[in-house]
């Protein structure tokens, strides 16, 4: 039974690498007042980044994946300084952001359990990589849902919430 779930949930969470498409929250419209650095997700499967706050500075890359968590560091008139989870520093348009929470399994295959506990049975198996939405984050433990499954991850599974960061 645990083999076929793992082998399910491996299959499921692996299409969802493929992006979350779930509807975005408030975007960083106006974001002047919001703190720095926060995290946000990409609304576009195609984002320029650009080398500075403008569109006369070079595209240094192009994201092709909406929902990709990112972190906003830096902010100048409509422009946002964005890091990605690879430390990728670069400038995008706010209108190209969204509230929308969501982060990326790290390290290896980590397992979604039904509860926040490593005791917990597991719901489903996630490679590296894969796209999931943050539901909330309390302590050492955030739900998540990715194609369907809902479980629980620690936090340091994941990259796109802070340490200390209680979501809700």
């Amino acid at each position: 039974m645990l083999r076929k779930l793992r082998a399910l949930g491996l299959i499921a969470l692996m299409v969802a690498a493929s992006g979350v498409h779930a509807a975005h929250a408030a975007d960083d419209q106006g974001g002047d007042a919001l703190p720095l650095p926060r995290f946000a997700s990409l609304k576009s499967n195609e984002v320029n980044l650009r080398a500075g706050p403008g569109q006369r500075y070079p595209i240094e890359w192009v994201y092709r994946r909406a929902g990709h968590p990112v972190e906003i560091v830096a902010q100048f008139d409509v422009w946002r300084q964005i890091k990605d989870s690879e430390g990728t520093l670069g400038w995008v348009h706010q209108s190209l952001l969204s509230g929308q929470r969501t982060a990326l399994i790290t390290g290896g295959v980590q397992s979604l359990r039904v509860e926040p506990s490593e005791s917990a049975s597991g719901v489903a198996l996630a490679e590296p990589g894969v796209l999931v939405e943050l539901k909330t984050c309390v302590d050492a433990w955030c739900e998540v849902s990715a194609r369907g499954y809902t479980g629980w991850l620690r936090r340091d599974e994941i990259w796109g919430v802070y340490p200390n960061e209680t979501l809700q």
